[in-house]
């Protein structure tokens, strides 16, 4: 394979694309976190941060809640148990539930079109 599939920049100044964070991918992962069991925003941070995924920018990890608390698909209370300061801890709620069974459509709608487009562009590259 060439160079300039690979998401390098040609000498001709022209960028190729390469794999990255999937935008909007932070929103289903806090729910499906937060459906396991509550947690405080440390604790959501590192655990986004396992495995595969790319951590979680702190800042947009925490507007994140803020958003879903706002639109109802968190709550959040405050744990004073334990050493140190309070934290705030985060639970999804019923309709929170909900929108993530919306987004695991959304998401199984889209690989079903990745997968068209990479089943189409295999029998036309031969790759």
């Amino acid at each position: 394979m060439c160079s300039r599939h690979h998401g390098d920049k040609e000498a001709g100044g022209r960028f190729n694309p390469r794999g990255g964070p999937v935008r909007g991918y932070i929103q289903p992962r806090l729910l499906l976190l937060l459906a396991d069991r509550p947690a405080h925003g440390y604790e959501l941070m590192e655990r986004l941060g396992q495995g595969n995924d790319p951590g979680a920018d702190p800042g947009l990890l925490y507007r994140t809640l803020r958003q879903f608390e706002a639109e109802g698909l968190v709550r959040s209370s405050w744990d004073t148990e334990g050493h140190g300061a309070a934290r705030r801890v985060y639970e999804i709620t019923v309709e929170g539930i909900e929108y993530l069974h919306a987004w695991a459509v959304n998401i199984r709608r889209t690989r079903d079109r990745l997968e068209r487009f990479l089943a189409e562009y295999e029998s036309r590259f031969k790759v």
